[in-house]
Parts: structure tokens; sequence; C-alpha cells
């Protein structure tokens, strides 16, 4: 029998993968509803202005802030 920790594991895997497969490129270029990092909504605009977004634009400016710092 499966003990707590047996059980603990199989949903963390299971979460990964599910993110995991949420943060595979958008097909064909749409943007995406939902922010990945913070699940806030992306506005319509910034889906037109920027297809295939996949972050909010506040999100998305914390990303790059942290890529640039990061070298």
């Amino acid at each position: 029998m499966a003990d707590i920790a047996d059980k603990a594991n199989d949903l963390v895997l299971e979460r990964m993968d599910a993110y995991l497969a949420a943060r595979k490129p958008v097909e064909g270029g749409a943007s995406l509803d939902e922010c990945l990092d913070c699940g806030d909504p992306i506005p319509v605009a910034r889906q037109l202005a920027a297809p295939g977004c996949t972050l909010c634009t506040w999100c998305q400016a914390l990303s790059e802030q942290r890529r640039r710092a990061n070298g």
C-alpha cells in the first residue's frame, strides 16, 4: 500500500507535468488568455500587440529584468 510520501510524490509529478505542458510554445502564434506566471488575465490589446504572448505585461517586465540581471 502506498504511503503518504508516495501520494505526495505522485501529486508533485502530476503538477509538474501540467506546468511544463502549459509552458510549451503556443501553436499558431495565438496568445494565451491568462498569464502563465501569475494567472491574471492577459488583456486583449496585449494579445493583439504581442501575438504568441504567454505572460502579462507585469510578469514579462519582471522576466526581462531577471534575464538582464543574470547576464
